[in-house]
């Protein structure tokens, strides 16, 4: 009677764990298509609406890893509980404010909640799933989260249109007033190592991200040769080597520099950072393509994009349960080519009067491209750690991720700029074209990292397990 009872509990902390990540991964994006309606609503300059998607990116990118040692020191489903109800809390405000420096603010604290929620929520799925059935949850998990990236500006878009954008916000809280008590009764408490918290690596690399991030989503505003822009990536990238020499002599570091002396921690985590800031920058611009330069609206943009979004439910599974089989490296190689040539086809044959028809191919060749890549990388940096140090690993992986995206997305529209604008479906598809092509780069080079995955290494040790 024990197993079912087991089975029942791994099934709720994948769908919980799953749920709240949606969630939390969809307000990165959801705001885009609704700033049109929050700016006459609410009177908000351009800079205000930047900085209504920027205050949630900031905090959920430089709290990533704060909210991976707040759980191993006071408990992952404790604090797990606390982010959703932060994020809820903020939620209200959010849908509440009557201004736009109002609704920033609360976006930073959303962000703040966001930064708890994601990477215990991969850290308490991995506690949860032994190794040979880890790589198949997380295929799962990770399609669902994944499907945020597509689905969050179509979502924002269509709320905003035919209810009101306040209900972008309002729609979080009756799911997250449910998944709080669930969570609680249905997700057994985990912790890391029982040490002190590790403020001063705390500090540095939150200082770190937050002037690496701020100097690329400033560039194309400010210029990126302008003296803030600089100021902000030199300190950043100075105080990120000051974070790696306080954490190599730290008695109890947040994350021990260790780990990267595993090739698949290291390996896995610059894959995940080059093809997030391939997949980001293409989201950014490809259903912007579609309604700039092909004339579609935002629902039928988004309907469109289901080639794309689809492989995320089909093939991330499928690629989970393979990893057991033929190691993470196969996966990660194959996958990001695969998303590179996708991406590559749909750079050479952009122009705005390109048949949609057209598209399909290169959508579903890119989508399964990532989808196979992305249960791998995670797999390789969970599995490559003690159990003990699973939230510091998913904390690291989480916060890499997301910054890639962030650059990315940085990159992308720098790109653009060089060579298009919207003033006309001829010059937006100049710019499009080859951002889109530096994106199938980035891709390509997410296939080089890969290739230093240890071969084989999951199936292995799947091997080893069932001989011991």
């Amino acid at each position: 009677m024990k197993a079912p009872t087991e089975k029942g509990q791994k099934i709720w902390v994948l769908a919980l764990t799953s749920v709240a990540s949606l969630m939390v991964a969809l307000d990165a994006l959801v705001v885009a298509t609704a700033l049109s309606t929050i700016r006459l609503d609410l009177g908000a300059s351009i800079e205000a609406l930047q900085w209504t998607m920027n205050a949630y990116n900031l905090s959920f990118a430089v709290l990533l890893l704060t909210g991976a040692a707040l759980g191993d020191r006071f408990g992952r489903r404790r604090t797990f509980v606390a982010g959703l109800a932060l994020f809820v809390a903020a939620s209200a405000a959010c849908a509440l404010a009557r201004s736009a420096g109002f609704l920033i603010a609360a976006r930073a604290v959303q962000g703040a909640g966001a930064a708890l929620v994601m990477p215990l929520a991969m850290a308490l799925l991995s506690a949860a799933f032994p190794p040979q059935e880890r790589a198949k949850a997380l295929g799962v998990f990770s399609g669902l989260t994944g499907l945020a990236l597509i689905a969050g500006p179509v979502v924002g878009g269509a709320v905003a249109e035919s209810i009101a954008w306040q209900w972008i916000f309002w729609i979080n809280i009756p799911i997250g007033l449910i998944a709080i008590p669930l969570v609680r009764s249905r997700i057994p408490e985990s912790f890391g190592p029982g040490t002190a918290l590790d403020i001063p690596g705390v500090a540095l690399v939150t200082s770190a991200a937050l002037g690496v991030v701020w100097g690329l989503m400033r560039g194309n505003t400010a210029g990126w040769t302008s003296p803030e822009v600089a100021a902000a990536l030199v300190a950043g990238f100075l105080l990120a080597i000051a974070f790696v020499a306080w954490e190599l002599r730290a008695g109890a570091p947040m994350l021990p520099m260790r780990l990267f002396r595993s090739r698949a921690f290291s390996s896995g985590n610059a894959a995940s950072f080059l093809y997030s800031a391939s997949l980001y920058g293409t989201v950014f611009f490809m259903a912007q393509f579609l309604q700039t330069a092909l004339g579609y609206g935002p629902l039928g943009a988004g309907l469109r994009l289901l080639p794309w979004t689809a492989t995320l439910f089909v093939v991330a599974p499928i690629a989970g349960t393979l990893v057991n089989r033929i190691g993470e490296r196969s996966l990660i190689v194959f996958g990001l080519v695969l998303q590179a040539v996708g991406m590559a086809w749909i750079a050479l044959i952009a122009a705005p009067d390109l048949a949609y028809a057209t598209l399909v191919a290169p959508l579903i060749v890119a989508g399964a491209g990532v989808s196979m890549a992305m249960p791998a990388a995670q797999n390789a940096v969970l599995s490559s750690v003690a159990q003990t140090e699973i939230g510091k690993a998913s904390g690291t992986f989480n916060m890499l991720r997301f910054l890639g995206g962030v650059s990315g997305i940085a990159i992308a529209v720098a790109v653009f700029a060089g060579s298009g604008s919207f003033s006309s479906p001829q010059t937006f598809s100049a710019g499009f074209a080859p951002a889109i092509g530096v994106a199938a780069a980035l891709s390509l080079l997410g296939a080089f990292a890969g290739m230093w995955q240890p071969a084989r290494r999951a199936a292995a040790l799947t091997q080893a397990r069932a001989s011991a």
